[in-house]
């Protein structure tokens, strides 16, 4: 008997813990659906991961970029783009972009696109969905858990980490 209800216990709680994250990411998902005008194609984490051959860029402020940003990645900014940065990438380069949630990076891809580059991609749900998948940011310093959420507002969306703004 003990043995069942402790069964049914773990069952309840997986099924609870389960089902807040799943409305977690429905939100999230409706809130992006919302945002975005889906000007620029979407890259999904897994994809990314499963990509060779990418230059990934950042497109958030330098402050944002400094609190820690995916490795690997170039910043070029949203403000003031960095187009300096663009004169090693080939137009038929692979280009994946994010910033926090995809809406910046999704106005920057528009731009690249007018510019003549071919493979360009907006990473879905961004350096949140990243890290909210598990997978980590660096720093100046290496691995780190801060992630810089562009405002108090927008932390609600971070699930992993430690939200810096």
């Amino acid at each position: 008997m003990k043995k069942l209800f402790l069964f049914v216990a773990f069952i309840s709680l997986s099924v609870n813990v389960f089902s807040q994250t799943t409305v977690t990411n429905q939100k999230f998902d409706e809130m992006l659906q919302l945002l975005l005008s889906n000007t620029v194609a979407q890259i999904t984490v897994d994809e990314l991961e499963q990509t060779d051959g990418v230059c990934l860029l950042d497109a958030r402020e330098w402050e944002e970029y400094q609190v820690s940003h995916i490795e690997g990645a170039q910043y070029i900014g949203y403000k003031n783009l960095n187009k300096d940065i663009l004169e090693n990438i080939p137009k038929e380069q692979t280009i994946v972009l994010y910033c926090s949630v995809g809406y910046r990076s999704e106005k920057i891809g528009e731009q690249l696109q007018k510019m003549g580059y071919t493979n360009v991609y907006n990473l879905y749900g961004s350096i949140f969905e990243w890290v909210n998948q598990g997978n980590p940011v660096v720093d100046e310093n290496g691995t780190t858990k801060r992630v810089h959420t562009y405002n108090k507002r927008w932390s609600q969306w971070l699930e992993n980490g430690t939200a810096i703004y």
